[in-house]
């Protein structure tokens, strides 16, 4: 069975002879042909020799063209900060700076970065037929974020027709955008959408699914494969995102792979996920990433499943753990002799956090994967860093990205399974949401006054 054919029938929930693997490489394709992120996300040669490098060394089933949620937006004009390790982040948002809808740039084929996005579509289609490429768009919420800021959570509950209609302008532009990938050869369009971690079921069913429902049937309706793919805690949204009738439900491992396989079943579709990014793909041994493979197919089971990384790969991942997944996948068939689960074994035992709990003034850790990489992880950051301004150098935040030891140290000190998570003088306040200003500001607030430092 070819990658192809493989990826397809998995989405189908049709047999397969083994479990399909889509290592999500971004600007790990650009670790392997020895250059910066920003250098190899701006050129179509880059982007097809990086890819044809995974693909020679990782035997992928399937492979995204891009790993970049910022593609739509600075077309749009929103502003880029651009880095050598990570995709860029966006530090500019038109419609918080007075912009309307109607006066941003217009979105078409040629705009910004998409001819080069387009033209190593084409190129790959035709040099690598057996692999299956996937179109990443931005999600319609992720991009409404985008172009106005945080300031859509408030939005949402105080001007929900004007949220309306940004969403369906942000629909529209989703749409061209997977009608373009699959116009140039592919197979499946993943529309990343990880803000819609941030928010509510209610708020979901009530601004979200309708847009992105309408985004899954114009997919279907040119014969186009998709993935709803989210990164962060989802899980309260999981069964609202099966409901919009995606062919298949992507995570990462701030969700239970069992929960999300559970759901897929009661719905018929197919899901993909969630081997883990920096303790195990990042960071750990060979053995380690033989073992979690091996956890996470026995969990993922034989219908349907594709097993892949939950969000871009850290940049240097170690060539040598990636191929031990795509070793462990090709020998484990349809992973009947497995046996395991891909949760920790042993509850995270708090330490000492007397460090996070200082006399003089407040301390924010800021957990994340890495905010310049990570759209929720940013907006959190964000967030935070702007409620904490009111204080001044009363208070003192600071993100951990668990892309580093310390990161992932402070977060199994908390117990913690989630990201982002901000945490105050050592206390979990907010995991994997996003609150408005004046809740974070009232945390904050509460905090200094407990240690008599405001009134």
């Amino acid at each position: 069975m070819r990658g192809k054919e493989r990826i397809i029938s998995a989405f189908k929930r049709r047999p397969v002879d083994r479990t399909p693997w889509v290592p999500f490489a971004g600007v790990h394709c650009a670790f392997l042909t020895g250059l910066p992120a920003d250098e190899y996300l701006k050129s179509t040669q880059n982007i097809v020799t990086g890819i044809s490098k995974a693909v020679k060394l990782y035997k992928p089933d399937g492979m995204p063209v891009m790993f970049d949620l910022q593609i739509e937006a600075e077309a749009l004009g929103c502003k880029l900060r651009w880095a050598t390790d990570n995709p860029p982040a966006v530090i500019s948002h038109p419609l918080e700076e007075g912009i309307t809808v109607d006066a941003l740039p217009e979105f078409n084929i040629s705009a910004g970065r998409i001819p080069i996005c387009i033209e190593a579509t084409r190129v790959l289609r035709s040099s690598h037929p057996d692999v299956a490429l996937y179109g990443l768009v931005t999600g319609p919420f992720t991009l409404a974020v985008h172009l106005a800021g945080t300031s859509i959570f408030m939005q949402m509950m105080e001007a929900p027709d004007e949220v309306a209609g940004l969403l369906n302008y942000c629909r529209d532009i989703t749409k061209k955008m997977a009608g373009w990938y699959l116009d140039a050869g592919c197979d499946v369009i993943a529309v990343v959408d990880p803000m819609t971690s941030q928010v509510d079921p209610m708020s979901f069913e009530q601004h979200i699914s309708k847009p992105i429902t309408e985004v899954f049937d114009h997919i279907r309706t040119k014969n186009g494969l998709s993935s709803f793919f989210v990164c962060g805690f989802a899980q309260h949204n999981i069964e609202a995102m099966c409901k919009c009738k995606p062919d298949n439900i992507s995570i990462d491992e701030n969700i239970p792979l069992d929960y999300v396989r559970d759901k897929a079943e009661k719905y018929k579709i197919s899901f993909g996920g969630n081997l883990k990014l920096t303790s195990v793909l990042s960071l750990g041994s060979v053995d380690d990433v033989k073992k979690h493979t091996l956890d996470t197919l026995a969990t993922g089971g034989e219908k349907g499943f594709v097993i892949a990384p939950g969000c871009d790969l850290v940049m240097d991942t170690p060539v040598e753990n990636l191929q031990a997944v795509t070793r462990t996948v090709a020998r484990s068939g349809c992973c009947k002799s497995a046996a395991g689960s891909n949760e920790p074994s042993a509850t995270a035992q708090k330490g000492d956090l007397a460090s996070r709990n200082q006399p003089d003034k407040v301390i924010i850790d800021i957990i994340t994967l890495d905010s310049s990489s990570c759209a929720p992880c940013q907006y959190m950051v964000e967030a935070v860093s702007l409620a904490a301004k009111r204080f001044g150098d009363l208070v003192a935040c600071k993100e951990c990205s668990i892309k580093t030891h310390e990161g992932l140290k402070l977060m199994e000190m908390l117990g913690v399974k989630n990201v982002p998570v901000t945490v105050i003088d050592g206390e979990i306040s907010f995991v994997s949401n996003i609150p408005p200003k004046d809740v974070i500001e009232k945390a904050i607030l509460k905090k200094l006054q407990s240690k008599g430092l405001i009134k």
